[in-house]
């Protein structure tokens, strides 16, 4: 296996991935040896190379919107077959019996596996990834197209339930990059208005582009109360600006695994009038399976920046610096 590893944590521009070249052993019991075909570049990424979340083994090699073949299956990972194309996605294992996960919760489970954290993921050209947390994907479709869904798109997908936004309602999302431009998409699709709040230009261009009805700077606000906001970027300064826009009983679901801290609230200005604040935390496999069939079904399609394996340092540099409009893509 030749990739990238997370050498020292250290900020994007200094280029904390080093070089890794490592035997890669057979598929165990319930794996598949998968070769890497897409990989996109998601922002936990950064938070992992860059100190934000604290390594779990040294030079773990990141990524977990994989997209590849399946070279061999090992026992007991029938659902796969070698020529199979699959999606390997961020979580990668629950115990299956503590109450989270007896609870149809396994996002919450206490002794979860998460790929390119607690094993090496797909900045690389061939990684292992357990069958039973695998999605199957089409096989024809374009791989840089589908990277970005396994985990920009199905976090997405959560939190835009987690935020309840009625039938035909008034979203705002803050923060305008991968999971967010896909978010946008499915809320257009089912008749929802969106607004977007970014400093982005670029991005606000994007949003329009997808059917936003507004696209303004987050300082502005947004041109109506809004009944339910997702936000993207990891900036704590934005809770209480997001939800100072929202309405009586709206709701506002913060997707980030890392934010910045969150200033003080004023209760009647900030959460009075019924108005909640929702974490997201991870995802669960039925999250994943029913968002892919949300993407087949509205057609969706994601704004892709692609970039050869040789250069995750500059992919991951340009994210941290907004410099990748949509989602950037590893192409091996």
């Amino acid at each position: 296996m030749r990739g990238w590893g997370v050498g020292s944590p250290a900020p994007a521009a200094e280029e904390p991935l080093v070089r890794v070249e490592r035997e890669i052993r057979a598929p165990g019991p319930g794996e598949l040896l998968v070769e890497v075909e897409a990989c996109g570049v998601c922002r936990t990424d950064l938070h992992l190379a860059e100190g934000d979340l604290s390594p779990h083994h040294p030079a773990t090699v990141p990524g977990h919107e994989i997209v590849g073949r399946v070279v061999a299956a090992g026992e007991e990972a029938t659902r796969f077959t070698p020529g199979d194309r699959v999606g390997g996605a961020w979580l990668r294992g629950t115990c299956g019996v503590c109450r989270y996960c007896r609870l149809g919760r396994e996002n919450l489970c206490p002794f979860s596996a998460y790929t390119g954290w607690d094993a090496d993921g797909g900045f690389a050209d061939r990684t292992l990834l357990p069958a039973d947390y695998a999605y199957p994907l089409p096989p024809d479709a374009d791989p840089a197209q589908l990277a970005p869904l396994l985990c920009a798109g199905i976090i997405g997908h959560r939190a835009l339930r987690r935020s309840e936004l009625p039938p035909r309602g008034r979203l705002g999302i803050y923060g305008f990059g991968a999971s967010a431009h896909l978010t946008a998409q499915v809320a257009v699709a089912d008749g929802a208005t969106v607004h977007v709040l970014t400093r982005s230009s670029a991005a606000r261009e994007l949003a329009l582009s997808l059917g936003a009805s507004s696209a303004r700077d987050a300082s502005e606000g947004p041109p109506e109360p809004l009944d339910a906001a997702v936000l993207f970027a990891p900036v704590g300064a934005l809770v209480p600006v997001a939800l100072s826009a929202l309405d009586r009983g709206g709701t506002l679901a913060v997707a980030g695994i890392h934010l910045t801290d969150v200033p003080s609230l004023n209760y009647e200005r900030h959460l009075f009038q019924e108005r909640d604040l929702r974490s997201v935390t991870s995802n669960t496999r039925r999250d994943g399976a029913d968002f892919l069939a949300t993407a087949a079904r509205i057609g969706l399609r994601a704004t892709v920046t692609r970039y050869p394996l040789d250069a995750a340092p500059r992919a991951l540099a340009d994210l941290a610096a907004d410099r990748v409009n949509g989602a950037a893509v590893l192409v091996p």
